[in-house]
């Protein structure tokens, strides 16, 4: 019981420690050129493997290739607003105001990546289904998930004061979560087009070795990707936000 409480005190101190924009701001600054590295290092790999090593798939030939793009983007798509939930969650437990500065910068980044997605899903189901839509359950579902995307960003811009529209957002981003295992689960709740995940955790997956792991350092990169665009916004939005204090000021004049 006694380590439990511990347990929990000191997450309470890493998350309103990271969550100081002082402290955030500074640290963010020191991983970017990590992040760069890594995603250029993880980059060049998944594109020398996807374009060259992989050989074309026994049914969709060099078709398939698409897939480099388009389950990166995909997973980003679901990954970014379960961020985004988490923040949420953060901000309304603990008050950390850095939860809305994540949900504001990153919702932006979430539409762009669902949008890819969804455009890449359609070029290549044109090929393999004939057609570039069909509303097939796992599309549905992510082309909701768009619209959330632009519901969150157009309410925000629609309150004027700061504080109600970081609120309405939070509460807005939690209701909206509803869609992503929606999302994730649809290929096995219903009977659609959309082929099942074939890369797994827990288990075996269905790809060669030759086209997965070009696969999952794209995923990477798109990841440590995401992770500099959203470091750089989110720094910017602590300046315009912290314009006034005294770390700021000090930082702006030196």
């Amino acid at each position: 019981m006694i380590m439990k409480i511990i347990n929990i005190k000191n997450m309470r101190q890493f998350i309103h420690k990271w969550g100081s924009p002082k402290y955030f701001y500074h640290y963010a600054g020191r991983l970017l050129p990590w992040f760069c590295i890594a995603a250029i290092s993880l980059f060049s790999y998944g594109l020398v493997g996807a374009l060259y090593l992989a050989p074309p798939d026994y049914q969709q030939g060099d078709g398939f290739r698409i897939i480099y793009v388009h389950v990166p983007a995909a997973f980003m798509s679901l990954g970014i607003y379960s961020l985004m939930t988490f923040a949420a969650i953060v901000g309304f437990i603990w008050k950390i105001k850095l939860s809305d500065i994540i949900i504001k910068t990153a919702a932006p980044l979430g539409a762009w990546f669902t949008f890819l997605a969804l455009v890449t899903g359609a070029i290549w189901g044109k090929p393999m289904w004939g057609t570039y839509w069909v509303w097939d359950a796992r599309l549905t579902s992510e082309l909701i998930l768009l619209v959330i995307y632009f519901g969150l960003i157009a309410l925000r811009e629609a309150i004027p004061d700061k504080e109600l529209a970081a609120k309405a957002t939070g509460i807005f981003t939690i209701v909206g979560f509803v869609n992503i295992p929606i999302i994730h689960f649809s290929v096995y709740w219903w009977n659609t087009l959309h082929q099942g995940d074939t890369i797994q955790v827990f288990g075996k997956s269905l790809m060669a070795p030759s086209m997965l792991h070009p696969l999952l350092a794209m995923i990477l990169a798109f990841i440590f990707f995401f992770g500099i665009v959203l470091l750089m916004r989110m720094r910017l939005e602590i300046i315009k936000r912290a314009n006034k204090t005294l770390w700021v000021r000090e930082f702006l004049q030196s």
